[in-house]
C-alpha cells in the first residue's frame, strides 16, 4: 500500500466536496477546483474525511494512487489557504511593477518585458525586486512562476537573474590572472 495514497485527506470546516463518477469537485471559500480520478483508483467522502483506494497492485495503479491522494490535498489546501511563490530579481536596475494584472519586468533587455497572468493567479509585487505569485491551484501558479523565471534564469557568474526565494545559485570563478 502507497505511504502517501493511505493516508486520509481531511475535510476542513467551510469545504465541500462532491464526487460524481471520476470527477472530484472541491469547493471551498477562496474558490473552486475539479480533478478527473483515474477509472481504476476509487475515491470517497467517508465522514469529514477523503479516503484514496486502489482495486489492484499493478504498477500503474500504485503510482497514481499517491498521486492521487497528493492532488487531492492539493485541492483542499488550495481552496482554503491558497498556494503563493515568490521570486527575487538580482541585477543593477532589475524591477518588476504591475501594470492593471500584467507584469512589467525590466531585467537588463532593451525593451522591457510584459507578463499577461494564467487563468486562477494574481502577481503582487512587494518591493520592485520581491515578485508574489498567488492562487489557488498549486500546478498554475508552480507553472507561472516558471515562466516568470525563464525570461531571465539567474547566471553563473555574478547570479544576476530572476530566482526564487531562498534559491541557492552556485557561484562559477571568473578567468584567473595570469
Amino acid at each position: 500500500m502507497s505511504r502517501v495514497g493511505r493516508q486520509p485527506v481531511s475535510i476542513p470546516d467551510g469545504v465541500s466536496v462532491a464526487l460524481n463518477e471520476d470527477l472530484c469537485v472541491v469547493k471551498g471559500p477562496k474558490g473552486e477546483l475539479s480533478f478527473q480520478v483515474h477509472s481504476s483508483i476509487d475515491v470517497q467522502v467517508i465522514d469529514n474525511r477523503i479516503e484514496v483506494s486502489r482495486s489492484s497492485d499493478n504498477p500503474e495503479e500504485r503510482s497514481l494512487h499517491g498521486l492521487t491522494r497528493s492532488l487531492v490535498a492539493n485541492m483542499v489546501e488550495g481552496v482554503t489557504e491558497g498556494f503563493r511563490k515568490s521570486l527575487e530579481l538580482r541585477g543593477t536596475g532589475y524591477r518588476a511593477q504591475l501594470q492593471g494584472q500584467n507584469l512589467i519586468m525590466t531585467v537588463g533587455f532593451s525593451h522591457p518585458v510584459e507578463l499577461i497572468p494564467l487563468e486562477g493567479v494574481i502577481f503582487e509585487v512587494e518591493t520592485p525586486t520581491l515578485i508574489h505569485v498567488i492562487g489557488i491551484d498549486k500546478q498554475v501558479v508552480g507553472q507561472q512562476a516558471a515562466l516568470i523565471r525563464r525570461v531571465r534564469p539567474p547566471e553563473p557568474y555574478h547570479g544576476k537573474g530572476v530566482r526564487y526565494v531562498g534559491e541557492y545559485v552556485r557561484q562559477k570563478a571568473g578567468k584567473a590572472k595570469v
